[in-house]
């Protein structure tokens, strides 16, 4: 459980970073650019004892996993341009609700669900994705956004955080034996981000539209090191439990939920409505339904 508890902390510590970054001007684009360079630092401090980082286009995950890498820089410009667009409350909800995507097909597809679940399993499955949509729902909230815009960003950030995870368990359960892969395969999907996301970055700055700041490469740091890190543990974690995305999943995204809400009422002072407080008390029971296996030690 350190695993995923490590995981959920630094997943919180990312939020934190783009909470603050409007305060100190920062672009958030080009923390998130330069952040997967430093992702890829971390993860070489973090190589296993023996280990070193290569490019072996021989191994079948290699090219899998470069591109996983571009995905990660796709979800994030997503789920940027849809916060700008669509309001924080409706991305947040999408990007949360997508965990539906690979709990189904750990279970429907992969048949890595670890345990059998009941039927208390699959009510705390669908009650963790009806906690979600009360816990972020703001009352009074309107926006004149075109309604197909609306709707087609929301669906996108849905579907790419779905495949993304999904994509992260298929890989776990198929290329990564043993703990000693964690660091090698991830560094190699870190270098696929980096290095889309570099390549952006010039093409933005050689048309003007991007001026880099030393202050943004800094703010990189901050980002990059828990964003390693977030991905590493819930990696750790998904093979300790037998990569059963259908418990670990459900239970990281609400994990993420809460201390998120914890953090954001205590240090940012952001108020919670009744309705919200609603869906957090939903999300603690949807864990609790989802693993009372493991929490009753049955």
């Amino acid at each position: 459980m350190l695993n995923l508890a490590l995981s959920i902390l630094f997943s919180v510590l990312l939020l934190v970073n783009f909470r603050i970054f409007p305060k100190f001007n920062i672009s958030t684009f080009q923390a998130i650019a330069f952040n997967y360079p430093v992702c890829f630092l971390t993860g070489m401090f973090l190589m296993p004892e023996g280990q070193r980082f290569s490019l072996d286009f021989s191994q079948n995950w290699t090219l899998y996993s470069l591109a996983l890498g571009v995905g990660f820089i796709i979800t994030f410009i997503l789920s940027g341009l849809a916060t700008q667009k669509i309001g924080m409350t409706i991305t947040s909800m999408a990007n949360n609700v997508s965990l539906v995507i690979p709990v189904l097909f750990s279970l429907l597809v992969f048949s890595s669900g670890g345990k059998a679940f009941d039927w208390i399993n699959y009510l705390g499955l669908l009650l963790a994705v009806v906690s979600v949509a009360i816990a972020t729902f703001k009352s009074g909230s309107r926006t004149k956004t075109n309604f197909w815009l609306r709707g087609g960003l929301a669906l996108a950030v849905f579907l790419m955080y779905g495949i993304t995870n999904t994509a992260i368990n298929y890989l776990n359960i198929n290329y990564i034996a043993d703990a000693s892969k964690v660091v090698p395969v991830t560094l190699v999907m870190v270098l696929g981000a980096a290095v889309s996301g570099l390549v952006l970055l010039i093409f933005k700055v050689f048309n003007r539209l991007e001026k880099v700041e030393l202050k943004n490469i800094v703010a990189a740091v901050t980002l990059g090191v828990p964003n390693f890190l977030s991905f590493y543990f819930l990696i750790l974690t998904l093979g300790y439990f037998g990569n059963s995305g259908a418990f670990v999943y459900p239970i990281y995204n609400m994990g993420v939920i809460l201390v998120s809400a914890f953090v954001a009422i205590l240090f940012f002072k952001e108020k919670v409505s009744e309705l919200n407080k609603l869906g957090l008390l939903l999300a603690v029971i949807a864990i609790l339904m989802i693993s009372w296996q493991e929490v009753f030690g049955i």
